[in-house]
């Protein structure tokens, strides 16, 4: 299901995650604009709707007009410099969200290529935990996973055994 899909361990930890923590009957708003994964959810059996590609920023007006019942947030909130409003902005009382997280061996990631694809943010886990309770989420629950690649050298290796990604459920307080 996942080959030609890029990258492969990361959708498939993310729909396993989805799929224990969210009812395929929900509709689904997931920030961001459509992308290869919003093609898994939907090949999995969930309703999902995206927001249109609008700076989260500045204008949160399609989370604040969205019905959905839950919110996906995958790998969007260390593009934003405001988390907190999106996050304070959501109505749905159930969020499953994202992060990669800060690696010690690594810069924080800025595209050469693309001047707005950059990260703001690189949490540690705790700093996401309390960037959402501060916003008014519980977390119920939460898993960590690596991100190794093919290269040679040091920091190649450490991706083995050091977690790169982090997400979360959680429900509105």
């Amino acid at each position: 299901m996942y080959e030609g899909k890029f990258p492969h361990k990361r959708y498939k930890k993310t729909i396993e995650f989805l799929k224990s923590h969210v009812a395929k009957s929900a509709n689904i708003l997931d920030l961001g604009v459509p992308n290869p994964f919003t093609e898994v959810m939907k090949e999995h059996g969930f309703s999902v709707t995206n927001t249109k590609g609008e700076d989260l920023d500045e204008d949160v007006s399609n989370i604040i007009n969205s019905n959905a019942e839950v919110v996906t947030a995958f790998e969007i909130f260390e593009h934003l410099l405001s988390p907190y409003t999106v996050l304070k902005s959501i109505k749905a009382n159930k969020l499953v969200a994202s992060i990669p997280l800060k690696l010690w061996f690594s810069s924080a990631y800025r595209s050469k290529t693309d001047p707005w694809d950059r990260h703001y943010h690189e949490f540690e886990d705790w700093q996401f935990d309390w960037l959402l309770e501060k916003a008014g989420w519980k977390i119920i629950a939460t898993d960590k996973w690596t991100n190794p690649t093919k290269k040679i050298g040091i920091r190649p290796i450490l991706r083995w055994f050091t977690p790169r990604y982090y997400i979360v459920y959680a429900e509105r307080v």
